[in-house]
Protein backbone atom coordinates (compact mmCIF):
# COMPACT_ATOMS: atom_id res chain seq x y z
CA UNK A 1 0.00 0.00 0.00
CA UNK A 2 1.44 3.26 -1.22
CA UNK A 3 1.48 5.64 2.22
CA UNK A 4 1.82 8.93 2.23
CA UNK A 5 2.89 10.37 5.82
CA UNK A 6 2.07 14.65 6.33
CA UNK A 7 4.61 15.53 8.51
CA UNK A 8 3.98 18.46 10.78
CA UNK A 9 2.35 20.92 7.89
CA UNK A 10 1.07 23.21 11.02
CA UNK A 11 0.37 26.88 11.18
CA UNK A 12 2.80 27.36 13.49
CA UNK A 13 5.89 26.11 11.38
CA UNK A 14 4.76 27.91 8.26
CA UNK A 15 6.38 31.85 8.15
CA UNK A 16 4.38 33.88 10.05
CA UNK A 17 4.15 31.37 12.87
CA UNK A 18 5.87 31.33 16.01
CA UNK A 19 8.82 28.45 14.67
CA UNK A 20 8.35 29.43 11.30
CA UNK A 21 10.39 27.47 8.89
CA UNK A 22 11.57 28.97 5.59
CA UNK A 23 9.37 28.64 2.63
CA UNK A 24 7.07 26.34 5.06
CA UNK A 25 4.03 27.35 3.24
CA UNK A 26 5.82 26.43 0.05
CA UNK A 27 4.98 22.79 0.66
CA UNK A 28 1.14 23.05 0.20
CA UNK A 29 0.79 23.11 -3.14
CA UNK A 30 3.12 19.88 -3.99
CA UNK A 31 1.56 18.05 -1.14
CA UNK A 32 -2.08 19.23 -2.33
CA UNK A 33 -0.98 17.92 -5.79
CA UNK A 34 0.51 14.64 -5.47
CA UNK A 35 -2.55 13.11 -2.67
CA UNK A 36 -4.49 11.53 -5.26
CA UNK A 37 -1.22 9.12 -5.86
CA UNK A 38 -1.58 7.43 -2.73
CA UNK A 39 -3.38 4.22 -1.42
CA UNK A 40 -3.27 5.85 1.97
CA UNK A 41 -2.30 9.52 3.73
CA UNK A 42 -1.75 10.15 7.54
CA UNK A 43 -0.36 12.89 9.43
CA UNK A 44 0.78 14.26 12.87
CA UNK A 45 0.45 16.79 14.60
CA UNK A 46 2.54 18.46 17.23
CA UNK A 47 0.02 18.62 19.96
CA UNK A 48 1.79 20.36 23.42
CA UNK A 49 0.60 21.34 26.30
CA UNK A 50 1.42 24.79 27.63
CA UNK A 51 3.65 23.47 30.39
CA UNK A 52 5.93 21.47 27.92
CA UNK A 53 9.23 21.69 29.19
CA UNK A 54 10.72 21.80 25.60
CA UNK A 55 9.55 25.74 25.36
CA UNK A 56 12.17 28.25 26.07
CA UNK A 57 9.30 30.09 28.53
CA UNK A 58 9.00 27.08 30.83
CA UNK A 59 13.00 28.05 31.62
CA UNK A 60 13.51 31.05 33.66
CA UNK A 61 16.35 32.94 32.64
CA UNK A 62 17.01 30.46 29.77
CA UNK A 63 16.62 31.66 26.39
CA UNK A 64 14.87 30.76 23.05
CA UNK A 65 17.51 28.12 20.76
CA UNK A 66 19.55 27.61 23.83
CA UNK A 67 20.71 24.12 24.82
CA UNK A 68 19.75 22.26 28.10
CA UNK A 69 19.22 18.47 29.25
CA UNK A 70 15.64 17.51 29.09
CA UNK A 71 15.14 13.59 31.00
CA UNK A 72 18.66 13.09 30.18
CA UNK A 73 19.45 14.27 26.52
CA UNK A 74 20.63 17.03 25.12
CA UNK A 75 17.08 19.44 24.46
CA UNK A 76 17.18 22.61 21.74
CA UNK A 77 14.54 25.27 24.07
CA UNK A 78 11.84 26.57 21.49
CA UNK A 79 9.74 29.34 21.11
CA UNK A 80 5.98 28.26 22.36
CA UNK A 81 4.53 26.52 19.31
CA UNK A 82 1.61 23.82 18.51
CA UNK A 83 -0.02 24.32 21.95
CA UNK A 84 -3.31 22.21 21.89
CA UNK A 85 -6.57 23.47 20.74
CA UNK A 86 -4.36 26.86 19.08
CA UNK A 87 -4.52 28.08 15.65
CA UNK A 88 -0.73 27.48 15.92
CA UNK A 89 -1.28 23.72 16.16
CA UNK A 90 -3.93 23.62 13.32
CA UNK A 91 -3.29 22.30 9.84
CA UNK A 92 -2.17 24.85 7.55
CA UNK A 93 -5.74 26.36 6.21
CA UNK A 94 -4.58 25.61 2.37
CA UNK A 95 -3.78 22.19 3.58
CA UNK A 96 -6.54 19.49 1.46
CA UNK A 97 -7.22 17.65 5.14
CA UNK A 98 -9.87 15.19 3.57
CA UNK A 99 -8.16 12.15 2.10
CA UNK A 100 -6.12 12.07 6.16
CA UNK A 101 -7.20 8.99 7.29
CA UNK A 102 -5.57 9.25 10.59
CA UNK A 103 -3.47 11.83 12.63
CA UNK A 104 -1.29 11.13 15.28
CA UNK A 105 -0.77 13.50 18.16
CA UNK A 106 2.93 13.79 19.35
CA UNK A 107 4.67 15.51 22.32
CA UNK A 108 2.16 15.94 24.60
CA UNK A 109 3.77 14.58 27.51
CA UNK A 110 5.25 17.78 29.32
CA UNK A 111 8.55 15.84 30.45
CA UNK A 112 9.90 15.15 27.22
CA UNK A 113 10.03 16.20 23.47
CA UNK A 114 8.57 14.35 21.07
CA UNK A 115 10.39 14.69 16.88
CA UNK A 116 9.19 11.50 15.21
CA UNK A 117 6.01 10.60 14.00
CA UNK A 118 6.55 7.42 15.93
CA UNK A 119 8.10 7.83 19.25
CA UNK A 120 9.63 10.10 22.06
CA UNK A 121 12.57 11.42 21.87
CA UNK A 122 13.64 8.17 24.80
CA UNK A 123 11.89 6.02 22.35
CA UNK A 124 9.70 5.09 25.36
CA UNK A 125 6.10 5.70 24.20
CA UNK A 126 4.77 5.07 21.13
CA UNK A 127 2.61 7.30 19.19
CA UNK A 128 0.72 4.09 17.61
CA UNK A 129 1.64 4.80 13.89
CA UNK A 130 3.78 2.40 13.83
CA UNK A 131 1.21 -0.30 14.76
CA UNK A 132 -0.96 1.52 12.32
CA UNK A 133 0.97 1.00 9.34
CA UNK A 134 1.75 -2.36 10.20
CA UNK A 135 -2.10 -3.39 10.62
CA UNK A 136 -2.49 -1.33 7.31
CA UNK A 137 0.77 -2.93 5.07
CA UNK A 138 1.66 -0.09 4.64
CA UNK A 139 5.59 -1.34 3.47
CA UNK A 140 6.30 1.63 1.52
CA UNK A 141 5.90 5.08 3.23
CA UNK A 142 6.75 8.84 1.75
CA UNK A 143 7.20 11.09 4.12
CA UNK A 144 7.38 15.13 3.92
CA UNK A 145 6.45 18.14 6.24
CA UNK A 146 8.33 20.32 8.25
CA UNK A 147 10.66 20.67 9.63
CA UNK A 148 12.63 18.58 6.71
CA UNK A 149 15.48 18.26 9.24
CA UNK A 150 13.87 17.54 12.27
CA UNK A 151 10.77 15.97 12.60
CA UNK A 152 11.06 14.56 8.89
CA UNK A 153 14.25 13.65 9.68
CA UNK A 154 13.47 11.96 12.76
CA UNK A 155 10.39 10.02 11.79
CA UNK A 156 12.48 8.53 8.61
CA UNK A 157 15.15 7.03 10.86
CA UNK A 158 12.76 5.36 13.03
CA UNK A 159 10.60 3.81 9.95
CA UNK A 160 14.16 2.67 8.87
CA UNK A 161 14.99 0.69 12.13
CA UNK A 162 11.07 -0.31 11.87
CA UNK A 163 11.84 -1.99 8.39
CA UNK A 164 9.79 0.30 6.13
CA UNK A 165 10.98 1.73 3.39
CA UNK A 166 11.24 4.84 3.55
CA UNK A 167 11.44 8.23 0.80
CA UNK A 168 12.07 11.53 1.33
CA UNK A 169 9.41 13.89 -1.10
CA UNK A 170 12.06 16.88 -0.88
CA UNK A 171 10.07 19.35 -2.53
CA UNK A 172 6.98 18.68 -0.47
CA UNK A 173 9.38 19.67 2.87
CA UNK A 174 11.63 22.52 4.22
CA UNK A 175 14.27 22.65 6.86
CA UNK A 176 15.02 25.26 9.14
CA UNK A 177 18.59 24.31 8.51
CA UNK A 178 19.36 24.00 4.47
CA UNK A 179 23.36 23.69 5.09
CA UNK A 180 22.81 21.24 7.82
CA UNK A 181 20.28 19.13 5.88
CA UNK A 182 22.20 18.61 3.23
CA UNK A 183 24.64 16.31 5.69
CA UNK A 184 21.31 14.76 7.24
CA UNK A 185 20.49 13.66 3.55
CA UNK A 186 23.52 12.11 2.66
CA UNK A 187 23.22 10.03 5.87
CA UNK A 188 19.50 9.08 5.39
CA UNK A 189 20.47 7.98 1.88
CA UNK A 190 23.48 5.79 3.49
CA UNK A 191 20.59 4.30 5.22
CA UNK A 192 18.51 3.39 2.64
CA UNK A 193 15.71 6.26 2.23
CA UNK A 194 15.33 7.28 -1.74
CA UNK A 195 15.11 11.33 -1.98
CA UNK A 196 12.56 12.10 -4.98
CA UNK A 197 10.39 15.03 -5.91
CA UNK A 198 6.72 14.80 -5.87
CA UNK A 199 6.70 15.06 -9.55
CA UNK A 200 8.57 11.85 -9.98
CA UNK A 201 5.79 9.79 -8.36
Amino acid sequence: MKTLILIDVQNDFIPGGSLAVPEGDQIIEPINNMLPKFDLVVATQDWHPANHKSFASNHPGKKEFEITQLQGMEQTLWPDHCVQKTRGAQFHPNLETGPIEAIFHKGMDPEIDSYSGFYDNGHKKSTGLAGYLEEKKAKEVYFCGLAADICVYYSILDALKLGIKAYLIEDASRPLDKEGFEVLKKELREKGCTILNSTDL
